[in-house]
């Protein structure tokens, strides 16, 4: 029996699409490497977003696909992961330290996002990225308590902070700044330039991501954030009810218009599961996130429960994903990073920081 060929080999992959790319592995240019000799095969596979807690599934999957393949006695799979920058809006620059941004929006208050971001990062570190968070709630931050850090950011030169740590993630927030009791009692004008402070003049190290969790709305933050911040994409969150959804219709629009990539849509609260008795119900509705998703042709990243444990963990400073990491709820926050990163991946990469910068100089 003759050995398979390299194009068989590919055939086999090509069957199987990635849940998160939802594009196969040969076409997205996954496949690094393919050897062949005699029965044995090994495959390299590179996917450009962290997938720890779906690379030993992805292992299998393709070790099966190929050990099906005519002359194929047995194959070897190997999964990395390699995280690239992604293209921003014309004229901006890369923040240094961070390959790319991405932002959290939401069109109205109360739907969750804060709650999301901090766990949608903690998700993305679990999944392997070097992950920062920077509150943009300069009205009400909310992640200093969500991650359970107290005390100010330290700076060893006198002009930039350094970011704390918690949980792996490096954070930064006006909240480490003042008071929790102290209201900001600013006008725009002064918020934007607070939150470009204190996105270039935090010292991030190296991050893969950083999530920016924004305030609600469409107002002069969501601009600042959109004219002067490098932004690789943006996550909508809504609840399944008219009201949110026709607020994060405006948020969506807004970011198409000036040219931000949606990466997709989060429906959090869609459905309520009785602690007492396990009856499930759709309070706020049914299907507004997904409805939302085919109306405006971006992807549906995932679905959450209104569920007492999410605010109690939260709350108390220790999120879901790392409070019960082998939960359900954890799971789909995981699921929904990786399918945000690997959204994300798809999108045309950012080469300008591996050219040098030429400067001419009249001597």
């Amino acid at each position: 029996m003759s050995s398979a060929n390299q194009t068989q080999i590919e055939d086999a992959m090509k069957g199987y699409i990635d849940p998160h790319l939802d594009k196969d592995l040969v076409s997205t240019k996954a496949v690094k490497n393919i050897a062949i000799d005699d029965g044995k095969v090994t495959v390299d596979i590179t996917l450009g977003y962290p997938a720890k807690g779906f690379q030993e599934k992805l292992q299998n999957e393709l070790k099966k696909r190929i050990e099906g393949v005519d002359g194929v006695d047995s194959a070897t799979v190997n999964v990395d992961w390699d995280i690239q920058a992604h293209v921003v809006q014309k004229s901006l620059e890369a923040i240094k330290g961070v390959k790319n941004i991405i932002a959290v929006a939401s069109g109205k208050g109360g739907v969750g996002k804060s709650t999301t971001s901090v766990n949608l990062a903690l998700a993305l570190s679990a999944e392997g990225a070097n992950v920062g968070l920077l509150d943009a709630d300069m009205y009400g931050p909310s992640q200093p308590r969500m991650l359970g850090i107290s005390g100010k950011p330290e700076s060893e030169d006198g002009t930039t902070l350094e970011p704390m740590v918690s949980y792996h993630i490096q954070s930064m927030s006006i909240g480490y700044l003042i008071d929790e009791d102290t209201p900001m009692i600013w006008r725009g004008p002064m918020v934007t330039q607070a939150l470009e402070q204190l996105l270039k003049d935090t010292r991030w190290d190296n991050l893969d991501y950083l999530i920016i969790d924004l305030p609600p709305g469409t107002g002069d933050t969501q601009l600042t954030l959109a004219q002067k911040v490098p932004v690789s994409g943006v996550v909508i969150v809504t609840t399944p009810q008219d009201i949110a959804l026709l607020d994060a219709r405006k948020g969506l629009k807004m970011f198409e218009k000036v040219e931000v990539a949606v990466l997709g849509i989060v429906e959090n609260m869609s459905i309520h599961i009785c602690s007492e008795c396990g009856h499930e119900e759709h309070i706020f509705g049914k299907d507004g996130g997904q409805n939302m998703s085919e109306e405006f042709d971006v992807d549906f990243l995932g679905a959450l429960p209104l569920d007492i444990r999410i605010r109690e963990e939260t709350d108390s400073g220790k999120p879901t994903v790392v409070a019960e990491p082998d939960s359900r709820i954890a799971q789909t926050y995981r699921e929904i990073a990786r399918r945000t990163a690997a959204k994300l991946s798809l999108q045309a990469k950012n080469y300008s920081a591996r050219f040098p910068q030429i400067v001419i100089e009249n001597n």
